[in-house]
């Protein structure tokens, strides 16, 4: 049975985005970089909530001219990997990519038991809160990034407490730091 991980940069106090929706401050180094394109090559497909696909679906079919290294590395991983997205609103999506819309608990329970590599769930925090309520998502991996954002929205937000057991962690670049964990219990 395929994995949903949960693959997200938050900062120090907990918030994937700044008071004004700003997600500038997470920096990518080498160590990182490898990691988390070693982590997309593994992916049988990368999931999103709609915000983020927005996001993600305007910007990677277009990189060519970055001057970021690691956005010239992931962008063909993004344009062959398969896409879902996990949105009430969306009907279709473009660049191949599979909505879903009803029957969320369904059908992302019938995507773990395909074959194929895990699910990589990016960013954003209402699709994964979601697949928590719901007891989808297997592992969180969250990089916490050395900056203090004061506000913004939290990765997790309010809700029942969910115990989780650390599984690893890691120092990338002497600068940001993995935690994995799993569902406690």
């Amino acid at each position: 049975m395929r994995k949903i991980i949960y693959w997200v940069h938050q900062s120090v106090d907990g918030f994937i985005e700044g008071p004004n929706g700003e997600f500038d401050w997470p920096v990518m180094g080498a160590e990182l970089s490898a990691y988390s394109l070693e982590l997309s090559e593994r992916a049988g497909a990368f999931v999103y909530g709609r915000k983020v696909w927005e996001m993600m679906s305007y910007w990677w079919p277009r990189p060519e001219s970055m001057a970021d290294a690691h956005g010239r590395a992931f962008a063909p991983i993004w344009r062959r990997t398969p896409k879902i997205v996990l949105s009430r609103t969306l009907e279709s999506a473009d660049h191949g990519a599979r909505v879903i819309g009803a029957d969320l608990v369904g059908q992302v329970a019938a995507l773990k038991a395909e074959p194929g590599g895990d699910l990589l769930l990016t960013g954003g925090s209402a699709a994964a809160a979601a697949l928590t309520d719901h007891g989808l998502i297997d592992e969180y991996q969250v990089i916490v990034h050395p900056v203090v954002l004061g506000g913004g929205r939290p990765v997790f937000p309010p809700k029942d407490r969910l115990a989780l057991r650390l599984v690893g962690s890691r120092g990338f670049d002497g600068a940001s730091v993995l935690l994995r964990y799993e569902r406690a219990g």
